[in-house]
């Protein structure tokens, strides 16, 4: 298994920093609201990654983060605005973590 700062490094990578690093130009206002709502939610989700204690909790919790329903609503979101989410990246991130 991959160890914890590595796996987050990937997230940070894939999921996390492309949505938090998004201008809001170019979309329309009720989007640029959506976007800065995502934002907030990936702050506290980054920050709460980062307060696992291991690799394996990690894992644990992002297949966990895969089926929740309050997940699901902010995945819709993130692909109305054509930003990643956990689902996206599931395959790679599963790979990388060693499973």
């Amino acid at each position: 298994m991959a160890n914890k700062q590595d796996l987050l490094r990937f997230l940070d990578s894939q999921v996390f920093d492309p949505i938090l690093h998004r201008s809001p130009s170019g979309y329309s206002r009720a989007d640029q609201e959506k976007l800065k709502d995502v934002q907030r939610r990936t702050e506290s989700e980054k920050e709460r990654f980062r307060n696992y204690s291991s690799a394996e909790e990690i894992v644990m919790n992002f297949k966990r983060d895969l089926h929740a329903r309050a997940a699901k609503k902010v995945d819709a979101e993130l692909e109305h605005l054509k930003l990643p989410t956990l689902p996206s990246v599931r395959d790679e991130f599963l790979k990388q973590a060693g499973e």
